[in-house]
């Protein structure tokens, strides 16, 4: 599920976002992490900053990218020491909404 506003930054701006995912695929190949790792670490990056529609999204990709639900659910649980504990809760609940959704499905 591409969001809505992403869809349209497309329309409205080509060229920048070409460069934009150009830039992402820079980075994932100029290291020797897995695409897994990758994701995993994206999304802890998502949640550490208080992203919910990141978190989501990176929630999206770390499951395409075949990580398990409670791989997801540990990352996010291993926030809670560096972002405390209630600011982890609220981000596994953002891991929780696409798993839910996932389920509904």
């Amino acid at each position: 599920m591409i969001p809505k506003s992403y869809q349209k930054m497309h329309e409205n701006y080509p060229e920048f976002m070409q460069a934009y995912e150009a830039m992402g695929k820079a980075t994932r190949e100029a290291g020797p992490l897995s695409d897994r790792e990758v994701a995993l670490v994206k999304l802890a990056i998502s949640i550490t900053a208080g992203l919910e529609g990141g978190s989501h999204s990176h929630t999206r990709k770390a499951l395409a990218a075949g990580c398990s639900d409670d791989d997801l659910r540990h990352v996010a649980m291993l926030t809670a020491p560096t972002i405390g504990f209630p600011t982890m809760m609220r981000a596994k609940s953002w891991v929780e909404d696409v798993l839910q959704k996932r389920s509904d499905v």
